[in-house]
């Protein structure tokens, strides 16, 4: 007899929401069935009740009307905005729900603690979006350096190289642009690279760790000269501006990242939210506050460093790796077109694995997230990661927001510390 697919409900139904966990459910029937969804735009929540057919007494308008009625299926997909995940993911766990989290878990370290610890006490399954590790890509580097290939660690250098579209969509424009109303750019973007350089460093904490970094380029003294603060508005840079709005959001691409300026897609509809929405600014003229660059620099318990790089000026959008250890290196690429080789020290062979760019989002993460979680909430199966895994990368990206503020060096050990007894101090009023 053929398993049936999990029921889930969606809080949330934007990019992720939408494009990645419900067209998963769709592309996959037999596996996911999606029963309710709880979404505050009603364009947005009419769009994703067509695409799962569902009632409209199985849609909400408020996260908080569809976690606190009567439990609607055995597990919850949360892919709120960031600031909303620590209020409903807790009230979901408690309420019974195995929880798919998108990342970053919270806004704030006291918060992803806190979250953890519902988990545990409720019993549930907490499970973060950490889509990296089930890539074919990183599952086969963390495969080669698990081996010993690469003999001890020494020297890691992770690149994260943002497309400029990319960057002036998501922090510059959009969601991810202003930390009060989000979260930092290292948690909010990095995490998954923290989340990866902890996977293949476990057993060797981070011990110290120091960051750097700026908003450069997206400044209202970088705009030229006259332009206006909306790019359909007759701006006189319009054919030399790398990021004039038109060019990105009213040519013939629909998906990503079109589709999450408007629900209505057409060519008018397209204009329309250029002329009234975020993503029609001027890039030099937002109200973005995101550091447009960064490196994290971390030292290992056993004396390994790990450097971190992130920027949004790339020509494209790759993230370039360097693992030097005691017997080999590795070098590796991740993007359109994605390649590992090791090169051992002793015979100075080469070998090179090329590898596709794997099917749906982040390169084949989506999918195999999507399975894992599904595995996961019937059997507790599949997962590659827990929660208390996925919070040190989270701690490791508020510590480097802390260094980067203050200037100074982190020590992670009292960072940890701290940080666990604010929230006992805090759970203790």
């Amino acid at each position: 007899m053929a398993t049936p697919p999990l029921d889930v409900v969606v809080l949330g139904a934007g990019a992720r929401g939408t494009f990645s966990y419900g067209q998963y459910a769709l592309d996959h029937p037999d596996q996911v069935r999606v029963v309710a969804v709880a979404e505050p735009d009603e364009a947005k929540r009419a769009r994703f009740a067509r695409l799962h057919n569902l009632p409209p007494d199985r849609c909400f308008g408020r996260w908080d009307e569809l976690v606190l009625a009567e439990q609607m299926a055995p597990a919850l997909i949360c892919a709120l905005p960031d600031r909303e995940h620590a209020g409903a993911t807790a009230e979901a766990l408690y309420a019974g729900y195995d929880v798919l989290l998108e990342k970053p878990m919270a806004v704030t370290p006291e918060d992803c603690v806190r979250m953890v610890a519902a988990g545990e006490e409720a019993g549930r399954l907490l499970m973060i979006s950490h889509v990296l590790r089930y890539t074919p890509f990183f599952s086969t580097l963390h495969q080669i350096i698990e081996s010993g290939r690469l003999g001890e660690i020494v020297a890691v250098e992770q690149r994260e190289n943002v497309a400029f579209w990319h960057f002036a969509h998501s922090y510059v424009r959009g969601n991810w642009s202003n930390v009060e109303r989000s979260a930092p750019m290292i948690l909010a973007k990095c995490c998954h690279d923290l989340d990866i350089l902890v996977w293949n460093m476990s057993g060797n904490p981070v011990t110290r760790l120091h960051s750097f970094g700026s908003l450069m380029e997206f400044r209202s003294q970088n705009a030229p000269a006259g332009a206006p603060d909306r790019c359909l508005d007759g701006c006189p840079a319009a054919e030399t501006c790398s990021y004039y709005a038109p060019r990105i959001y009213l040519g013939d691409n629909t998906g990503w990242p079109v589709n999450t300026i408007t629900a209505d897609l057409s060519s008018d509809g397209r204009r329309r939210a250029l002329e009234t929405g975020p993503y029609g600014r001027c890039v030099y003229h937002c109200d973005n506050d995101a550091v447009d660059h960064q490196v994290v620099s971390m030292e290992h318990s056993d004396g390994a460093v790990v450097t971190l790089i992130v920027h949004g000026h790339s020509d494209e959008e790759v993230r370039t790796m360097r693992y030097d250890g005691t017997r080999a290196t590795l070098k590796g690429r991740f993007g359109t077109t994605s390649e590992i080789s090791i090169h051992d020290h002793r015979t100075g062979a080469v070998e090179t694995v090329e590898m596709g760019p794997g099917r749906g989002g982040h390169g084949g993460g989506d999918e195999g997230l999507m399975r894992a979680f599904v595995a996961a909430a019937r059997d507790r199966s599949g997962a590659l990661t827990d929660a208390p895994m996925s919070l040190e990368s989270h701690l490791l990206a508020f510590a480097a927001e802390t260094s980067r503020a203050s200037g100074s060096a982190v020590e992670m050990d009292r960072f940890r510390a701290e940080v666990r007894r604010d929230v006992e101090a805090t759970a203790a009023l």
